[in-house]
């Protein structure tokens, strides 16, 4: 089993008798479904539809205090703080950035919950493991309570690339991206039997029409790694960029209906002159064309 402390992650709490109905109607995630034990993956959008934030949202035992707790990237976290108190009008709540006393870490490799910290099961994949909310000056406490190996942030980047998992301000830009596209609805980031929410409009008409034409999918290089942030062509033509690379696996936002193109075409896709290959993530219900399994 490994650990690392995620220092690009931040914590936000929201209390207060009306924090639980003020974040059902702004999130993406159920909230009678978020419980002491039962995290869920959710965004808060702009009435576009697009992403400001995307976080894991976990709820304390009652009977070792209250509130709900956002493990979000720690660069955003004072933007969610500042749009939470936008909706929050009248409603009784209280929101706080805690990114300078509580740190997030992330357990993998058959990995359990952790008795230190406010523990919960990463809600998007299994693979992922656990994480917890702790003071970060307790992570090797935290690691060796679990038996885990205590590793650094890079480790857990090169499992979360393998995966193919999305990470927000590196794979896909806040306030330009669709959930979609980032691949939310795959990964349980959004309920869509749920009541209304800030920009729910756009996010069910591209559900029920299916067009979402951009995609995060994973990729697959040789030896020698493309640099991250290169367009991704078919010959002549870009479709899309490549984000993130890590020993031999990668991270690309693709334009699905071009990728399907070339791959009738039997067009090959580079990134700065190295031949990539587009992968069929295991979790991903929509198909990527002319992909090998993941």
């Amino acid at each position: 089993m490994q650990a690392a402390l995620l220092p690009d992650r931040g914590v936000v709490k929201v209390v207060g008798d009306d924090a639980r109905p003020l974040l059902d109607r702004l999130l993406t995630c159920d909230m009678d479904k978020v419980a002491p034990g039962k995290a869920r993956f959710a965004a808060l959008l702009t009435p576009q539809g697009k992403i400001i934030a995307d976080f894991i949202i976990t709820e304390i035992d009652p009977a070792e205090g209250a509130g709900f707790f956002l493990d979000c990237p720690r660069a955003i976290a004072p933007t969610l703080v500042e749009k939470l108190n936008f909706y929050k009008l009248r409603a009784k709540a209280i929101i706080e950035d805690l990114s300078d006393v509580l740190g997030v870490m992330a357990f993998w490799d058959d990995a359990g919950l952790s008795e230190y910290g406010l523990a919960y099961i990463d809600p998007r994949l299994e693979a992922l493991g656990s994480r917890a909310m702790l003071p970060p000056h307790l992570a090797a406490e935290a690691a060796k309570d679990l038996g885990a190996d205590l590793t650094d942030a890079d480790a857990y980047e090169v499992r979360r690339i393998t995966l193919g998992i999305p990470r927000g301000g590196s794979d896909f830009a806040y306030g330009d991206t669709f959930p979609h596209e980032a691949d939310m609805d795959q990964l349980g980031g959004i309920d869509f039997h749920k009541g209304c929410y800030v920009g729910q409009e756009v996010v069910s008409r591209v559900e029920h029409r299916a067009t979402a034409r951009n995609r995060i999918v994973p990729i697959d290089y040789g030896e020698f790694a493309p640099m991250s942030g290169l367009p991704v062509m078919a010959g002549e033509k870009t479709v899309g960029t490549l984000t993130a690379t890590a020993k031999g696996r990668g991270i690309a936002m693709l334009r699905l209906d071009r990728l399907e193109d070339a791959q009738k075409q039997g067009t090959a896709l580079t990134a700065g002159g190295i031949t990539i290959e587009p992968l069929q993530p295991a979790w991903a219900k929509f198909t990527v064309p002319g992909a090998k399994s993941s």
